[in-house]
């Protein structure tokens, strides 16, 4: 099984829902630089469960110790390891699932791959509870991306029939994002409105037990042209990677994604522009990337969740064990919906990429000048 991504730093996420705890070593960081460890703090709350009415009723700390390459505060060189010790854990919940796999989770497929020997419980490795080393590994990463002025943001573009306005966002707009201002409201939506309506919705589908899928928007401002490759390891694909390792991820779409499949060239295309002794483009609809590599606007991307699987309505499976049809009922404790959750996570994904993208352009200027 693989668990590890990354060239010019390589992260290593391990551990299982409810088994001791989950954590992540990150190798390759450099040697005396101090993190500032209370604002990781403050986007894994952003992440933690047990936070409000959209969010599972699972009660962990979130609380973390560092294992290895931190001494007085700052990091040693040596490879950084974060452990998060699991305590609010009910394993009977799912001590059916090894027989009858939920719908849409990874049960079977599991199964099938590893001979029934995963852990089941809690979704074991494929659980959401391993987003929460990423979000500190991503909340670290994003201290080296402020040095050299990137800034990255995320809102809730949708959830349900609930859509953020404005849809189109205009430069200021992109600034709140990235700014962190939405940070601090009770869905990390532009709109007031928005947040009344889905507040509402969620409300609904806690009584009902079912649950709903929407989509993240991320916004990052300060890439300067020139990072990524073309083809293989474009900036697009290194962010798809890492995306699509996010539980729950079915969709990407970057700039005007598929709506340039109704646009023509001349309606979807960037004219190019000069501001002061900047080169910009009229518009954004690439989102701030072209043949691979970033061009100097922000980069914009948007990703689509499904809805959480486990809902507590009975639902058509099969049983392992017998080779029959029959209904499952799942207990235990889910979101309604996990995208006010996620956003912490997509953005930290978001800084992971770009640390890679912003190291091998350091490293090829290096190799020129040699």
């Amino acid at each position: 099984m693989s668990s590890s991504w990354g060239r010019q730093v390589v992260y290593s996420l391990f551990g299982e829902s409810h088994g001791s705890g989950v954590g992540i070593t990150i190798h390759h960081l450099p040697a005396g630089f101090q993190p500032d460890f209370i604002r990781i703090r403050k986007e894994i709350l952003r992440r933690k469960p047990g936070s409000g009415i959209h969010a599972t009723t699972r009660q962990e700390s979130d609380d973390y110790e560092i294992l290895s390459g931190v001494y007085n505060e700052k990091l040693t060189g040596a490879p950084l390891t974060v452990f998060f010790r699991n305590t609010d854990t009910r394993s009977k919940d799912y001590q059916s699932l090894s027989i009858t796999p939920r719908p849409s989770h990874a049960d079977y497929a599991a199964t099938m791959k590893y001979g029934g020997h995963q852990d089941p419980r809690g979704g074991g490795h494929f659980s959401g509870r391993l987003t929460a080393p990423i979000v500190f590994a991503g909340a670290l990463i994003n201290q080296f991306l402020e040095r050299e002025g990137v800034l990255i943001g995320s809102r809730i573009f949708r959830m349900g029939s609930v859509k953020d306005h404005p849809e189109m966002l205009e430069e200021s707009s992109v600034v709140r994002i990235c700014s962190g201002e939405l940070k601090g409201r009770p869905l990390p939506f532009l709109s007031d409105e928005s947040i009344a309506e889905a507040l509402f919705l969620l409300e609904q589908l806690r009584s009902s037990g079912d649950s709903v899928g929407g989509q993240i928007e991320v916004c990052i401002t300060g890439v300067p042209p020139g990072w990524g490759e073309p083809f293989f390891d474009s900036l697009e694909s290194s962010i798809a990677q890492l995306v699509f390792s996010i539980p729950g991820i079915k969709a990407l779409e970057f700039g005007a994604g598929t709506e340039f499949s109704g646009m023509k060239g001349s309606q979807a295309n960037d004219p190019w522009t000069t501001e002061g002794d900047q080169i910009r483009t009229k518009h954004n609809n690439s989102g701030g990337i072209n043949g691979g590599i970033s061009n100097g606007m922000p980069v914009r991307f948007k990703v689509t969740f499904r809805p959480t699987p486990s809902i507590s309505m009975p639902q058509n499976t099969v049983n392992l064990t017998t080779g029959s049809d029959t209904v499952l009922e799942i207990h235990g404790r889910h979101d309604p919906c996990i995208v006010p959750r996620a956003c912490p996570v997509v953005e930290a994904i978001a800084a992971m990429a770009l640390m890679e993208a912003m190291l091998d352009q350091q490293l090829q200027k290096k190799e020129a000048w040699r």
